[in-house]
């Protein structure tokens, strides 16, 4: 993998790393500290068994993956009512519940122009769902999720 040194790059691989640190969270029962932790330490820009993770704005995902935690039962309400009635939030793949909970960090915080966490959390989900419907589903979801948000960047 080539090591991103732009800062656009450099949020984006933040992106992944929060959805990838949030998943771990829900799925190990860490807490946000161990698994920060984890990532920052082995995983963010390391290098492991000949491969080397790419580096990523640690601002950033530090901001995402704390927000989405401090703020998870907003951003999961959103989530629920962007989803039909019979699919709640708990139902979902974790991983998508991963992606949501971290797209949702940036809607609700006004400092990335919706479409374009959108668009950066679209494809996020083809990178986990390179075969799948998910991506569509995703950005349906996350459509939704940011006119409720940031109802001011969708008018005029």
């Amino acid at each position: 993998m080539s090591i991103p040194t732009d800062k656009r790059a450099m949020r984006s691989a933040a992106r992944f790393y929060a959805v990838q640190a949030l998943f771990q969270m829900e799925v190990s029962g860490q807490t946000v500290e161990q698994v920060r932790v984890e990532f920052e330490t082995h995983r963010i820009g390391a290098e492991a068994e000949g491969e080397t993770w790419v580096e990523a704005d640690l601002k950033h995902f530090r901001k995402t993956v704390d927000r989405a935690v401090d703020d998870q039962a907003r951003i999961d309400q959103m989530t629920d009512r962007a989803l039909v009635a019979k699919w709640p939030i708990a139902r979902i793949d974790p991983t998508l519940r991963a992606l949501f909970r971290a797209a949702g960090a940036e809607l609700v915080d006004a400092g990335t122009p919706p479409r374009v966490v959108i668009t950066e959390f679209v494809q996020i989900a083809q990178a986990f769902f390179p075969d799948g419907r998910e991506p569509k589903f995703v950005n349906a979801v996350l459509d939704h999720m940011a006119r409720e948000a940031r109802p001011e960047a969708f008018s005029g």
